[in-house]
């Protein structure tokens, strides 16, 4: 689902809503803590990639990627102006690009509050948060440019031109 980072009484905060039909709002309810993991680009990586290969293979496959854990304390909000305040934050920051952004207010008032009825907010007060990314830096400069070339390899079946460009780019900060 989508979050919202925010700043609650100085507190770093996750926003967000969930259908009322989906019953993980129920155990979230019930729950001290919880865990939400963000998932960011990841992409397996061919040993045959590697231009140091040949010279003594010993090299093996392996996973390219990064991502986030954040636990805190999970509350329910069932308060309607809430959940419209939250859609409609939520709608502005994802409408914000489009030429013409749509709003929460070109719908009708009566159908919005029917919807509203249909879900549950969601905050969680972040109690910790951890992040792990793997993006060939354990790989000489050579290997790693092996790997931006073979996930930039249109013909190759494992080819990733976002965690292409990710490894490329740990490759121009050193």
């Amino acid at each position: 689902i989508p979050f919202l980072y925010r700043l609650r009484e100085g507190k770093p905060t996750l926003v967000a809503h969930l259908a009322r039909a989906n019953p993980q709002w129920k155990d979230l309810a019930d729950l001290d803590e919880c865990l939400v993991v963000f998932q960011g680009a990841d992409n397996y990586v061919s040993p045959d990639w590697y231009p140091s290969k040949p010279a003594h293979h010993k090299v093996v496959p392996t996973w390219n990627y990064e991502m986030v854990q954040a636990r805190g304390i999970p509350k329910i909000i069932e308060a309607a102006d809430w959940m419209r305040n939250q859609v409609g934050e939520l709608t502005d920051k994802m409408e914000q690009p489009r030429s013409t952004p749509w709003k929460v207010d070109d719908a009708p008032t009566d159908f919005i509050a029917t919807q509203l009825k249909a879900i549950v907010g969601l905050e969680i007060e972040l109690t910790a948060i951890q992040g792990k990314w793997k993006m060939s830096q354990n790989r000489s400069a050579d290997d790693a440019r092996g790997v931006v070339a073979g996930l930039s390899n249109p013909d190759e079946p494992h080819a990733n031109t976002t965690v292409a460009a990710i490894v490329a780019s740990r490759m121009a900060d050193k």
